[in-house]
């Protein structure tokens, strides 16, 4: 079977069963985990170092090759997404205060983290809450977003957002929702794939690793592509 096949029976299988009851999968999660995952992602928190802290070791790494600092940003992260240990681990710092599971908040601070890395490299502020938001609107991926601006819930892709002339606090609040949701949906319908896949020898224990991974690698190529170059204030 094709990865597009599969994704496609998976995407099915979480609509019909998991859309419907999201509110109730996760029935502590609010938006405001979001900001919380975001913050602590670029400042550290656990074994993870600040996430410009941890770009720029990168970038000494690959001697000022700011492209292929940003590729191993991506990979490195891509490596944390499959490694459940850790994201439980990094996860926990934020449930203990918003009592949600720890793989959903293990995911957010990876992806975060990883999407603001690379925006660091490419010349963002971090502090800047259009970059912030920016950041977000990367972890969504370019599907959800183009549907999005379709649907105008968005005014922009992630560079039309990081650059905008002022800062929108409504897009906080939207962004912000927005992710949760993606977030506790992919979760969700990661955990119902693992229940489809158990029923084959050695596929359900990996399945779990590999989604978290590839839905990691699409965010950070996605971030790449979208977050072009800036010149540094």
């Amino acid at each position: 079977m094709s990865a597009n096949r599969s994704g496609g029976i998976t995407g099915r299988l979480v609509h019909k069963h998991l859309a419907p009851r999201v509110p109730h999968l996760a029935p502590d999660v609010t938006a405001s985990f979001v900001r919380e995952a975001l913050q602590r992602a670029i400042h550290g928190v656990g074994p993870l170092p600040p996430a410009a802290e941890a770009a720029d070791k990168q970038l000494r790494e690959q001697h000022g090759d700011h492209d292929r600092a940003v590729r191993e940003v991506i990979e490195n992260h891509v490596r944390y997404a499959g490694a459940q240990g850790l994201l439980t681990g990094v996860g926990g710092v934020v449930t203990a205060a918003f009592a949600i599971p720890a793989n959903l908040t293990g995911l957010a601070l990876v992806q975060a983290r990883m999407v603001a890395g690379i925006a660091h490299l490419r010349g963002y502020d971090l502090d800047d809450a259009r970059v912030r938001n920016a950041v977000l609107a990367c972890m969504l991926g370019r599907d959800t977003v183009d549907r999005l601006i379709k649907e105008r819930k968005l005014p922009a892709p992630p560079m039309a957002i990081a650059t905008a002339p002022v800062h929108d606090p409504q897009l906080d609040r939207v962004l912000s929702a927005e992710v949760t949701s993606d977030l506790v949906t992919r979760v969700a319908g990661k955990r119902l794939a693992i229940t489809v896949a158990r029923r084959t020898p050695v596929v359900g224990g990996a399945f779990g690793m590999g989604a978290d991974g590839l839905a990691t690698w699409r965010i950070g190529r996605y971030a790449d592509r979208e977050l072009r170059r800036r010149p540094r204030a």
